[in-house]
């Protein structure tokens, strides 16, 4: 029922309220186009600035009459707000304007639901659309909303709407119980990669900053990439080769946004989690935006509202084509390790230095090397090879195991603390060599 949609943009009504919010505002630009991402078309914007939201209509009844005169006159089908109202904002503002009425999270999903195309993706929008709706679904039985009193008066409407909140409930958890089924499946796909050693690499930043272009281009993937918020929705992987780590496992995800929906953030959790458990996020981010630090400000609230905040992040600095005079370069920190990287995507420029750096910070997170061990410590080669961390394998003489080992280095630390060999055992104490 979510994914019907008519062959014709909507004309669109848009409202943008400035409150003293300081840096949390809205950006009606980015307003725009998330309307123009919906199919919409926005005939006008209205525009205020208010002390606070109406508790009733969350605009006042000025602009309610500004807003009414604006549909007249552009015959409008709806009306847009890019703020999140309550149910009761909603009901109260189609009462007066005669007219459909949508907020900020309801476009996202509306959006969201146009890009699903796998039948994960469909789930998850379904999910939050139904978790969205379930506080409004009042508004389609106005006409039933109370029971009278009186013989003869008593209609149905409350056994119709707790009819329609059983079915929505019914519904949410058959829908919680395919995404965790879902979940299942990708941790099993995780626990193989680990297992085989193969890192991963998380591609996250602001919607539209060229995730998928840059996934294309590094991948020589055909992953649809397009100029509009939210192009990307359902997680693509795809394996690239990198000098001296071998094969590491590239994740396409979807692009965050401002106050993005916290009932999306818990629909796409299982899409998410990809990022959670990467081993190197790499975060796109348009080096030509005016906005870009807003923007970076943004992604980095949303990665700890996932719990990804504390993941190894290299920064990629996407469209230097669009700087004049920016050439591809990689960015060091003060011990020598690159933290950002300077490219195009589209004009395939710093693509080997993106390789370069996935590469060097990826090896900051592996033990690879030879290790001795003796009969007794066979538990920890027991260990090392159900991780599938053993590359190469000889006995000496003596009977000691000469192993060639490629794993991660936390991994590697909590086999030693389970089987009680030192540290030091493989890894000199003056060396400097966990980096986590």
């Amino acid at each position: 029922m979510f994914f019907d949609r008519p062959d014709t943009g909507e004309g669109a009504v848009l409202v943008h309220i400035d409150f003293p919010e300081g840096d949390d505002k809205e950006d009606p630009a980015e307003f725009e186009e998330l309307v123009r991402s919906a199919g919409g078309a926005p005939l006008a914007l209205i525009t205020g600035t208010r002390s606070a939201p109406d508790a009733k209509t969350f605009i006042g009844r000025g602009k309610v009459e500004e807003v009414s005169d604006a549909i007249e006159f552009c015959e409008a089908e709806l009306v847009i707000f890019n703020h999140q109202l309550s149910p009761s904002q909603e009901r109260n503002l189609e009462h007066a304007l005669k007219c459909r009425v949508l907020d900020r999270t309801g476009l996202i999903l509306d959006i969201f639901a146009q890009r699903a195309r796998t039948h994960e993706g469909k789930l998850q929008v379904e999910l939050a659309q139904l978790q969205h709706q379930s506080t409004r679904l009042i508004r389609g039985w106005t006409h039933l909303e109370r029971q009278k009193g009186g013989i003869g008066l008593r209609g149905p409407g409350e056994t119709q709407l707790e009819t329609d909140r059983r079915l929505l409930r019914d519904r949410i958890k058959l829908i919680h119980k395919r995404l965790a089924k879902v979940q299942t499946q990708r941790e099993q796909g995780r626990r193989a990669r680990k297992r085989s050693s193969t890192p991963s690499v998380s591609l996250v930043g602001y919607t539209n900053a060229g995730k998928s272009t840059l996934f294309n281009a590094l991948t020589e993937a055909k992953v649809y990439a397009a100029d509009q918020l939210f192009a990307t929705l359902d997680p693509t992987l795809r394996r690239i080769p990198i000098q001296g780590l071998g094969e590491v496992v590239l994740v396409d995800t979807v692009g965050f946004i401002r106050h993005l929906p916290h009932k999306l953030v818990e629909a796409f959790k299982a899409t998410l989690q990809e990022t959670q458990e990467a081993d190197l996020l790499l975060h796109v981010i348009d080096s030509a935006d005016e906005d870009r630090q807003l923007n970076m400000e943004q992604v980095e609230i949303v990665l700890d509202e996932i719990e990804a905040l504390d993941r190894p992040t290299l920064q990629v600095f996407n469209k230097i084509d669009l700087l004049p005079g920016q050439k591809p370069r990689i960015d060091r920190d003060d011990q020598g390790l690159p933290w950002r990287v300077w490219a195009s995507a589209k004009d395939s420029q710093g693509l080997e230095l993106i390789r370069q750096a996935i590469g060097e910070l990826l090896s900051q997170t592996l033990f690879e090397q030879t290790i001795e061990l003796t009969p007794q410590e066979s538990q920890l080669r027991a260990l090392l090879y159900d991780h599938g961390a053993v590359l190469h394998e000889e006995f000496t003489e003596n009977g000691h195991m000469m192993l060639d080992v490629r794993i991660e280095q936390d991994d590697f630390q909590q086999m030693l603390a389970k089987v009680g060999i030192p540290l030091e055992r493989f890894i000199p104490q003056e060396k400097e060599f966990w980096q986590l």
